[in-house]
C-alpha cells in the first residue's frame, strides 16, 4: 500500500486510541410509542368531539386496530402532519423526530405489505359527455356532438370520469334515448319506396278529359291532365303508368308524358280494357317546381255505322324519386349493413350485422340472449311491413340505448383480473377517451392483451395515434384546471387587450404543449422547466415576443425569458387570478394542489376572503393586506405555504402579461417558505420545484392513475403509486414510461374480486 493509501486508511479506520463509532438502530415505530403520545399532547385539544375542525375527531382511537378501521381519516392526518399543515402555527408542535415517527408508523400500517395489495373496486362507469361523443364518432364514423344537449357531468377527485359521481338522472336517460334515435336515423337511411301518386282529385283537367266513377282519368279527346309538384332533388325519376285504350282506327292510342307542357315520352298504348298494361320510363328532371302531366295525342273518331271512337284511359300515374346520392351517412350505413336478405331469410343477415355492431358498441361480443332479443325486433318490424333497413335502424337504436353501451361494465366475480375486453376498454378510454379500435379488440379476442409486453407495445402505438389528443382535451384540461379559463373574465378597463381570440390562444398554447410532450415522448419534467412553448401572433404580442405573426401556432424558445413550463403560461396565470388583480393565494394553492399534490385544508369557517370589489389593488398594498390576513392563527399555517409561491409570480399580471411595476410601485416577487427557504421570482420558483421533482412525479403519477381507473386513489394504492413514480424516474421521466407504468400496475389491470375486502 502506498503512502497515500496509508494516510487514507488512517483517516477512516479506528486507531488504538479511538473507539469505533456505533450506529444506534432506529427503533421501530409503534402506535403506543409514536402516535398515541403525539395525538394526546398536540391534537385532541382541538380535534375531539362532534364539533372538531373539518370533522376530524381523533379522541377515540385506543390502538392500531382502531386506526385501520378509519384508513382515509388517518391518511389525511398523515399527510397534514407530514406537510406541516398541522398543528397550526402558534400551537404547540411535535419535534421533527416525533413527526417522522408518527408518519412512518401510519404509512407502514395503512399501506401494509406491498405484495398483498388490494386492487380496489371501481363503480360501473357511465360514459361521460366527451367519451359518449368520441365513442359514437368511432362507432359510426360521424362526429355528431350530441352530448352538447346533455346535462353536465359531475366531478370527483378532480376528474369527470369517476364512477362514483357519474350518476344517471331521468333527464339524462331521456337525452340518451333521443340521441340513440338521432344516431340510428342519421346513419341508417330507410329507403322511401312510396311513389308520388297523382290522385285524380288533384289533377287539373282541360277540355276533353274527365274523371270516371272508378277514379280513372278518361281522355275522350286530346286534352291534358296536369298537376304542379315541387321536386326537392334532381336526378332520374321513374314514371309508371297503368293504362288501356278504347282502340279504333289503324293506330293504337298514344299517351305522352308532359313536363312543363312539353312531351318528353310517348307510349303506344296497345292494351285494351280487358287487359290493362303498365308502361314505364326514366326521365332526368331538375329540382324545383314543375308541371307534370299526361295528354292523349292521337284522338280518332269516324261515324258509323258502327261508329269508331279511339279514347285513352289512365288508371294511375306514379312517379318514383331518384336514388339518394352517397353521403357520409350512407357510407356509414354500408359499413354497418354489410349483409342483406336473399329471398325470404332476413334473420341470417340481420344476425351477422347486429352481432358485429353490438360487439363494437358493447366493447365485447354480445351474448346469445342479447342477439336473440335483437332479432325479435327484426321479426316484429318485418311483420309490420317495414323494409329491412328499418329493422336494422331500430336495432341500432336499441343497442345505443342499452346499459351495455352507455356504461363501461366490468363483471363482478371471484377473479382478481380484468378479462381481456375489460382491459381493452380501460386502455382505450384512458388514452383515447373512446372505444377500442379493431386492432385492440383483436388482441383482446386472442388473449394476447393480457401479456405485459403486448400491453406496453399497445401503449406506444396508441400514444402515437391522433386520438391520444384526448389526453390533453380531458386529462390535461382537468389536471391543470384549464376548463375554468372559459369562466374567467378579466376587467376590460384594466386589461383591454384580453378578448376571446386571446383566451382561445391561451388554451391552445397549453394543449399544444401537453400534446407535444405526449407525441414526442418528452420528459414530464418539461411541465416544470421547459424553455419552449407554442404561440401565435396575438399570444406572442401578449408575451412581448417579436418575429411571430399571424394566427398559426409555432414552437418558440423561451431561453433568456422568465417563462418556463406550464406555470408561467398565460392560461394558468389567468385562471388563477381575479378579474381585477392577481391572486397570490390562488396561484400558490394551484402549485400545491396541481403540481405537488399537497392541497391545503379548506379555510376555517367565518374567515372572510380578501375582497375583490372591482377596484385595482396595488401589489404593495395587496402584500400588506395579506400579511395582516396571515396574522390570524387560523389562517397562518396554510398561507405561509401558499402565499410565497404565489408572490413569486407577481411579475405576471392577471392575464399572464409581464410587468416590472404595478402602477408606480416596483413588483416584489420575493418569498420565504416556513422552513426559511428564500427565493425570488418565477425562475427561482422553478428551481425550487425542480428540487422537489420527485414530489411532482409522484403527484402526476397519482393523478394519472386516478384518471385511468376512474376512482380516487386510496391508502392501499400507495405502493402502486410509489412503484409508478419510481419506474418513471428510472426511465428518464418519459411520458410513455409513466403511462406504461400506470397501465401495467395492479390497480389498472385488476379488480377486487367478489368477497374480497379492502385493506
Amino acid at each position: 500500500m502506498g503512502s497515500g493509501g496509508l494516510v487514507a486508511a488512517a483517516l477512516v479506520a479506528p486507531t488504538a486510541f479511538q473507539k469505533p463509532k456505533t450506529v444506534k438502530p432506529v427503533p421501530s415505530p409503534s402506535f403506543a410509542g409514536s402516535v398515541a403520545p403525539v395525538v394526546k399532547k398536540y391534537c385532541v385539544s382541538c380535534h375531539a368531539g362532534g364539533g372538531a375542525p373539518a370533522g376530524v375527531d381523533l379522541s377515540n382511537f385506543p390502538d392500531g386496530a382502531s386506526v385501520l378501521k378509519a384508513r382515509e381519516l388517518w391518511s389525511r392526518v398523515s399527510q397534514n402532519v407530514s406537510s406541516g399543515h398541522m398543528p397550526p402555527d402558534g400551537a404547540p408542535a411535535p419535534t421533527k423526530a416525533q413527526r417522522e415517527g408518527m408518519v412512518r408508523w401510519l404509512d407502514l400500517t395503512l399501506v401494509g405489505d406491498c405484495k398483498l395489495q388490494d386492487p380496489g373496486h371501481v363503480t360501473m362507469r357511465r360514459l361521460n359527455r366527451r367519451e359518449y361523443d368520441n365513442t359514437v364518432r368511432d362507432l359510426i364514423g360521424m362526429d355528431l356532438n350530441l352530448s352538447e344537449d346533455f346535462p353536465s357531468d359531475d366531478v370527483g377527485y378532480g376528474f369527470d370520469n369517476i364512477g362514483d359521481v357519474l350518476s344517471i338522472s331521468p333527464l339524462l336517460m331521456e337525452k340518451y334515448l333521443k340521441a340513440a334515435e338521432q344516431v340510428a336515423t342519421k346513419v341508417i337511411e330507410v329507403p322511401d319506396n312510396r311513389p308520388m301518386h297523382f290522385d285524380a282529385e288533384n289533377l287539373k283537367l282541360t277540355q276533353g278529359v274527365s274523371i270516371s266513377e272508378q277514379g280513372q282519368v278518361y281522355f275522350f279527346s286530346e286534352g291534358k291532365a296536369t298537376v304542379e309538384k315541387y321536386l326537392t332533388m334532381g336526378g332520374t325519376y321513374r314514371f309508371k303508368v297503368e293504362a288501356y285504350g278504347e282502340q279504333a282506327g289503324p293506330d293504337p292510342a298514344k299517351l305522352a308524358i308532359l313536363i312543363d307542357g312539353k312531351p318528353v315520352q310517348v307510349f303506344e298504348v296497345k292494351a285494351t280494357v280487358a287487359h290493362p298494361a303498365v308502361y314505364e320510363t326514366s326521365l332526368e328532371v331538375d329540382p324545383g317546381k314543375h308541371e307534370i302531366g299526361m295528354t292523349f295525342t292521337n284522338d280518332y273518331y269516324r261515324p258509323g255505322p258502327p261508329p269508331q271512337d279511339r279514347n285513352l284511359v289512365v288508371k294511375y300515374l306514379d312517379v318514383y324519386k331518384p336514388a339518394a346520392k352517397a353521403t357520409a351517412a350512407s357510407e356509414a350505413q354500408k359499413r354497418i349493413v354489410f349483409a342483406s336478405p336473399v329471398g325470404a331469410d332476413w334473420n341470417t343477415p340481420a344476425k351477422l350485422v347486429l352481432a358485429r355492431f353490438a360487439k363494437r358498441a358493447f366493447r365485447r361480443p354480445p351474448t346469445d340472449d342479447e342477439l336473440s332479443r335483437l332479432v325479435k325486433i327484426v321479426d316484429y318490424v318485418r311483420k309490420d311491413g317495414q323494409p329491412y333497413e328499418k329493422c336494422i335502424q331500430l336495432c341500432v337504436q336499441a343497442i345505443l340505448s342499452s346499459p351495455q353501451f352507455l356504461f363501461r361494465v366490468e363483471r363482478a366475480d371471484t377473479s382478481a383480473s380484468l378479462n381481456s375486453y375489460e382491459l381493452a376498454s380501460r386502455l382505450s378510454y384512458f388514452l383515447w377517451s373512446s372505444m377500442p379500435d379493431d386492432e385492440l379488440m383483436a388482441l383482446a379476442g386472442s388473449g394476447q392483451l393480457q401479456k405485459t409486453e403486448t400491453l406496453k407495445a399497445e401503449v406506444k402505438r396508441m400514444l402515437q395515434d391522433p386520438r391520444a389528443g384526448s389526453l390533453a382535451d380531458n386529462f390535461g384540461e382537468e389536471w391543470l384546471n384549464l376548463r375554468k379559463l372559459a369562466l374567467i373574465n378579466p376587467d376590460p378597463a384594466q386589461f383591454p387587450d384580453f378578448d376571446e381570440h386571446l383566451r382561445s390562444a391561451m388554451m391552445t398554447e397549453t394543449k399544444m404543449f401537453f400534446n407535444g410532450i405526449v407525441k414526442n415522448d418528452r420528459s414530464i419534467i418539461d411541465f416544470l422547466d421547459a424553455k419552449y412553448t407554442y404561440v401565435n401572433g396575438p399570444l406572442a404580442k401578449h408575451y412581448g415576443m417579436t418575429g411571430v405573426d399571424g394566427d398559426e401556432f409555432r414552437k418558440v424558445s423561451l431561453e433568456g425569458t422568465p417563462r418556463a413550463g406550464v406555470l408561467t403560461q398565460a392560461s394558468v396565470l389567468t385562471l388563477t387570478s381575479n378579474p381585477t388583480r392577481t391572486s397570490p393565494v390562488k396561484r400558490g394553492k394551484w402549485v400545491l394542489e396541481q403540481i405537488l399534490n399537497t392541497p391545503p385544508p379548506p379555510p376555517p369557517p367565518n374567515v372572510a376572503a380578501l375582497p375583490d370589489d372591482g377596484k385595482q389593488v396595488a401589489a404593495a398594498s395587496l402584500r400588506a393586506k395579506m400579511e395582516l390576513h396571515r396574522k390570524d392563527p387560523a389562517c397562518a399555517t396554510c398561507h405561509k405555504k401558499m402565499d410565497p409561491l404565489g408572490f413569486s409570480l407577481e411579475n405576471f399580471d392577471a392575464t399572464g402579461g409581464w410587468r416590472s411595476k404595478d402602477g408606480n410601485t416596483p413588483i416584489d416577487a420575493s418569498g420565504v417558505l416556513p422552513d426559511g427557504t428564500k427565493f425570488q421570482g418565477a425562475a427561482e420558483l422553478t428551481g425550487l420545484l425542480m428540487k422537489k421533482k420527485a414530489d411532482f412525479v409522484r403527484s402526476l403519477s397519482e393523478k394519472l392513475l386516478t384518471y385511468s381507473i376512474g376512482r380516487g386513489v386510496e391508502s392501499y394504492d400507495r405502493c402502486a403509486v410509489d412503484a409508478i413514480a419510481k419506474t418513471c424516474e428510472s426511465t428518464g421521466y418519459r411520458f410513455s414510461s409513466l403511462v406504461t407504468a400506470v397501465v401495467t400496475s395492479d390497480p389498472f389491470r385488476k379488480k377486487r374480486p367478489v368477497g374480497g375486502k379492502s385493506k
